[in-house]
């Protein structure tokens, strides 16, 4: 079996134009939030490639003066399953491509490893991705977003043998209930990861995008829209905190996290 990681990385985000250069200050100094994501790539055991993805030359050039490897592609990417889907038509013959987004840098190497091992063990799975339980604390974070009109992560709700339903940017399901700050909830917390086959990527792009998609702006809603199977791993969180930077205001959450993980 063999794994390439493609780091999608684009320049001109809706929410954040430049997010990807941005640098975050941590234990280890400054560092812009694509290379903390490489980094983060780089930690993956048995990932055989490990690429940035990007249609920006600014990109590219930062990328690859830190030492990551560049795979440039289309600024008609509408979104970075689609980018990597580029990417694995330059570089065929890997047997599972994973989706590391470039806005993620304190993803566990373990979130990944564990996301393929459930990929090779679920044959009927196309694409699968991670899913972490909410405590009450990161439950009202999500919700304290959501009332001040910021998105600070996706939900997501499954089925038995982990087969995704629904993925939201509201706080699903409804619970109707308070919970203390460490007490388990029902709410998952979607990490942006994704593995695909390479058969359901490379068909990705062809696919219409359904009215769900563009309602909610995940790209992941396309393959539950076109009846495709998508498997929920529950990943364990093992003391570590997960945030993605979304927003100009999770610099700071994100910094702070850092340093408490020294």
């Amino acid at each position: 079996m063999t794994v390439l990681i493609a780091i999608p990385a684009r320049y001109a985000s809706s929410r954040y134009p430049g997010k990807p250069l941005v640098e975050l200050n941590g234990p280890d100094g400054r560092k812009s939030l694509i290379r903390r994501s490489w980094e983060a790539a780089m930690a993956v055991r048995g990932a055989d490639r490990v690429v940035v993805a990007t249609d920006d030359a600014r990109i590219a050039d930062h990328a690859t003066a830190f030492g990551a490897e560049v795979v440039m592609t289309s600024t008609a990417c509408q979104n970075g399953t689609e980018r990597c889907a580029e990417v694995a038509a330059k570089l065929p013959g890997f047997d599972i491509v994973v989706n590391l987004q470039g806005d993620a840098p304190l993803t566990p190497a373990w979130f990944v490893e564990d996301l393929i091992a459930g990929l090779n063990a679920n044959p009927q799975a196309e694409i699968a991705t991670p899913v972490l339980r909410c405590d009450g604390a990161m439950r009202a974070k999500l919700l304290e977003d959501r009332r001040h009109g910021r998105v600070g992560g996706t939900t997501a709700v499954f089925g038995a043998g982990g087969r995704g339903l629904y993925f939201s940017k509201e706080v699903i399901p409804f619970t109707g209930r308070d919970y203390a700050d460490d007490e388990p909830t029902p709410v998952f917390h979607h990490v942006g990861v994704y593995a695909y086959r390479p058969a359901a990527l490379a068909a990705y792009p062809s696919w219409q995008v359904g009215p769900l998609e563009t309602l909610e702006g995940l790209e992941q809603l396309r393959f539950l829209e076109n009846g495709r199977s998508v498997l929920c791993v529950q990943v364990q969180a093992r003391g570590r905190q997960f945030w993605e930077l979304n927003n100009p205001s999770d610099v700071p959450v994100i910094e702070s996290m850092m340093a408490a993980m020294g």
